[in-house]
């Protein structure tokens, strides 16, 4: 089995991280620095279901510099579906494949997007690295926690840029809100409470069956432990099951939490994690998670991050499905994904908005755009291996705790829960062989 990042290679790995920045961005373009930078930068897609049909009509929509040489999926249907996306953008039809290594062979990709399930985003994401190729990754970036620490150190060892899909980064609306905290406006941010309060439905289990024609079911599983096909256990509803998914705190939840660690401005992992949950919704259940859930993160400095899920309601919490508060010594902001903020003073007068002009906007296209510069300029994106691997860490961290004692205490010079064998055995995973997590010895 792939040997987990060691404490020690992360922290060498980290503190050469600012260095290695700084020299990327004196170097040129993505193929031979110092030479023109190519007019469009060559992408792989890898996963072409869900979130991906986004990411690729909108750069034909909006015609983005860049062109699509390769689709890649086990799915010859999803291949064919998102196609389409192409027609009037570029008359170069891409070439497609069922086999990603592929697709990063292709010594004329520059980068690739990847939108797979959770369990396969870091085996390809690092070999994508080894071969070159910059890598925009879905949230989140990892299954398990310390496949963050493995892309960090890929990123780091073949200086690559990675981008994680975590787009309200890079709204209009965040760029003002960020202003105005950092004017201090709310005085200092001391709790982010972050939520998913949407309408979920159980669904109950179905008997397993034949995978669908074409399908390469058993390279879909992957690392995966090998398990017959059933219809939940793949395309959408594979995030019910912990081979795959991160439940709904690692779907939905992971955008919430990652603004929160955005607005408390957090540049280290929590120390405490409390997390309790259960069973609100009736019926059948095939789902491996929780359908709620509380957690409490608390940081050495005393500051708090709050996430809850709540699959009960459509009217949200203070009008938004999901989004943030951010409590302050003057004041609160919420925040919303969705393209919207709101301040109050401690009187709980109203202050400044995100304002019509800007207003719904989610950061999809900036999100892409700021991937793209940053493969030009070899400067950090916006939410760069080290900031998605803070907020991901959020993600692992409460399902870990309320798998196991309900509340944990993380030692960071250590990188292991406190009296806990338990945790700290789930904060790594076996691979199925041949899919193993890529060596970066």
């Amino acid at each position: 089995m792939s040997q987990p990042t060691t404490r020690r290679q992360f922290l060498k790995t980290s503190s050469e991280f600012a260095a290695m920045s700084a020299a990327l961005s004196t170097l040129g373009g993505v193929h031979v620095f110092g030479e023109e930078k190519p007019a469009k930068l060559r992408l792989g897609i890898i996963g072409c279901g869900g979130i991906m049909n986004h990411h690729v009509s909108n750069l034909a929509a909006r015609k983005a510099p860049v062109s699509v040489a390769w689709f890649c999926d086990i799915d010859p249907a999803q291949i064919e579906r998102i196609s389409g996306h192409l027609e009037g953008y570029q008359t170069t039809v891409p070439k497609q494949t069922y086999k990603y290594e592929d697709v990063i062979a292709d010594k004329d990709v520059d980068a690739v997007i990847i939108a797979t399930p959770h369990h396969w985003h870091a085996p390809i994401a690092i070999a994508a690295m080894q071969e070159g190729k910059d890598v925009y990754i879905e949230k989140p970036i990892s299954h398990v926690y310390n496949e963050g620490h493995a892309i960090i150190e890929a990123a780091n060892k073949y200086k690559r840029v990675v981008q994680q899909g975590s787009q309200m980064r890079s709204s209009p609306v965040t760029a003002k809100a960020e202003k105005l905290l950092k004017e201090g406006i709310i005085g200092e941010v001391k709790v982010a409470r972050a939520w998913t309060a949407e309408v979920r439905n159980n669904v109950a289990s179905v008997a397993d069956s034949s995978p669908p024609e074409g399908v390469d079911y058993d390279r879909w599983l992957g690392p995966a432990p090998k398990r017959p096909f059933n219809k939940y256990r793949f395309h959408a509803t594979w995030r019910m099951f912990r081979d795959y998914g991160n439940g709904e705190i690692g779907d939905d939840g992971i955008h919430d939490i990652d603004m929160a660690c955005w607005g408390l401005g957090v540049t280290s992992v929590p120390k405490l994690i409390t997390a309790r949950g259960g069973y609100m919704l009736s019926g059948e259940r095939a789902s491996e998670y929780p359908d709620n859930m509380t957690v409490t993160y608390e940081y050495p400095d005393g500051r708090m991050i709050i996430y809850e899920n709540l699959p009960f309601t459509k009217y949200g919490m203070h009008g938004f499905d999901n989004g943030n508060v951010f409590y302050g010594t003057k004041g609160y902001m919420v925040f919303s994904r969705r393209g919207a903020f709101s301040v109050f003073d401690e009187n709980n007068k109203p202050g400044p908005t995100e304002g019509r002009e800007i207003r719904g906007s989610r950061g999809y296209d900036e999100h892409m755009d700021n991937f793209f510069e940053c493969i030009r300029t070899r400067k950090l994106t916006r939410a760069n291996a080290e900031t998605a691997h803070r907020s991901c860490s959020l993600v692992h961290f409460g399902e870990i705790a309320y798998r196991t004692k309900g509340q944990l205490e993380f030692d960071a010079k250590t990188e292991q829960f406190v009296d806990c064998d338990e945790a700290n055995a789930m904060l790594t995973k076996d691979y199925r062989d041949p899919y193993l997590l890529p060596n970066l010895a």
